[in-house]
């Protein structure tokens, strides 16, 4: 995997902008960009120092392409811990591409996809775990997904790892030096402290496997299916809730034919809402296939918000609680939001009967944006925050999320082998499999098609 070519490519998005920033890694970075960097000053870069910036022309012959500035990495003190040029010019298309041509003509070639970040991995400067929360910190959108990816990066996750591999492997050593005594019938590990390092282990893999329900929920966004009957307000509320008109407002029923979808950041937690067809009989064919997707929206939902008319909750009669009582048996498992929309159509009288009727019902108007607020404050309650905001070690990443549970299963072989009274070199080979798993985390084992799946999916640039 390791390559000795000098790369080049575009580190800032594509297209005009007011400058762009074009960086360069390798062994000869320096010196192809001294061959076509000329400095206001007249100093020549391969002679300065590290770290330094320079103001100068990119020059193409005697053609000036643009005037940039210069930042110089030397040695190892870079990202990617080789020599690393990074050139900022002006953000015109034209001269980004005049620049980059330039620099291939002299010797580089363009970069794949993650190349800079994978060069950093294979140079030491980061552990796999920590270069892979480089992409999550560019995809971030939120502040809790941000949050996330910074701890990971900073390498709060794989220190974790590192220092239970670490412990085990001590134990590791001392057990497989008793397999060259086994004649002796000695043994160096303490069965005690083994069998508590085992069970602490346990308890931390199991922690971060479980957080990972939570951070795959804020990495990826909460989906939240709105539904109900026709013409009860479900695209007002969408409209409320992203304070824009999203979707298309209408008296007349089955208006909304398809699912539309939008996201909104509450207190730093990504929700996507799915507004959906009215679900009611109909002859109508689009109509029909606008329902059925309604009923998949559900399905895919982690939350589902049913919506009805609150100012005709009389003439439902228990219609309403069989429709409530549908949505429950089809989906136990999901937290279900109860809506009584219109509410600024209740008087103070019919708002309490219908808190006596449905208790966990909230009342609002989506077309007043009143009760809104206390609609969000609930679907915030359905996420776990505390270990966010405790600063804990959160998974997001589903090749960690197998790696520790494969580590798990093989720690519990460990113990129930240690409680059994099993051999050394048995127990031995359980032990060798949990240091691997731990191993695939942080990238001390790895192997070319497991770093390709990885780094395929970073920008190029980074």
């Amino acid at each position: 995997m390791i390559s000795h070519d000098t790369i080049v490519a575009l580190a800032t998005p594509s297209g005009a902008g007011a400058i762009a920033v074009i960086r360069i890694s390798g062994k000869d970075a320096i010196t192809i960009a001294g061959q076509v960097f000329q400095s206001v000053s007249g100093k020549d870069i391969t002679k300065q120092k590290t770290h330094t910036l320079h103001l100068g022309h990119v020059v193409d012959d005697n053609k000036v392409i643009d005037q940039v500035l210069l930042s110089l990495f030397k040695g190892t003190n870079s990202y990617t811990g080789e020599p690393t040029v990074e050139i900022s010019c002006h953000g015109s298309t034209y001269i980004q591409q005049q620049i980059i041509q330039l620099l291939l003509r002299k010797g580089c070639r363009m970069a794949q996809p993650g190349e800079f970040t994978l060069r950093s991995f294979l140079n030491g400067k980061m552990d796999l775990s920590q270069a892979e929360a480089v992409a999550d910190l560019i995809a971030s959108d939120n502040e809790a997904s941000h949050q996330i990816a910074m701890q990971q990066m900073r390498g709060g996750f794989s220190n974790e790892i590192a220092k239970l591999r670490e412990e085990l492997l001590n134990f590791a050593s001392l057990i497989e030096l008793e397999l060259d005594f086994a004649e002796e019938d000695v043994e160096f590990a303490d069965r005690t402290q083994f069998h508590d390092l085992l069970n602490r282990i346990e308890f931390v893999l199991k922690r971060l496997i479980d957080s990972f329900a939570v951070g795959n929920v804020i990495k990826n966004g909460i989906p939240v299916a709105i539904v109900g009957e026709p013409n009860v307000g479900k695209s007002t509320l969408l409209n409320a809730l992203l304070n824009e008109e999203r979707a298309i407002v209408s008296d007349i029923a089955g208006t909304t034919r398809d699912t539309i979808e939008d996201e909104l950041v509450i207190d730093g937690i990504g929700f996507r809402f799915i507004d959906t067809a009215g679900i009611r009989d109909t002859q109508d064919v689009v109509e029909s296939i606008g329902i059925k997707k309604t009923f998949e929206k559900m399905e895919q939902a982690q939350v589902v918000v049913y919506l009805f008319d609150s100012s005709e909750y009389k003439t439902l009669g228990g219609q309403l609680q069989t429709e409530i009582q549908k949505i429950r048996n089809q989906f136990p498992l999901k937290p279900l939001v109860i809506i009584g929309n219109k509410a600024d159509k209740l008087t103070a009288t019919e708002a309490a009967e219908l808190k006596a009727l449905i208790p966990e019902i909230l009342l609002l108007s989506a077309k007043e944006k009143l009760g809104v607020e206390d609609l969000k404050a609930q679907l915030l309650s359905f996420v776990n925050t505390g270990a966010l905001r405790n600063n804990e070690t959160i998974v997001t990443n589903t090749r960690h999320y197998d790696s520790l549970l494969k580590a798990l299963e093989e720690i519990q072989k460990v113990q129930w082998g240690l409680q059994s009274g099993i051999s050394s070199d048995l127990m031995a080979i359980d032990i060798r499999q949990a240091l691997y798993y731990f191993g695939e985390i942080t990238g001390q084992v790895t192997n070319d098609e497991l770093l390709g799946n990885i780094f395929a999916n970073f920008c190029i640039g980074k």
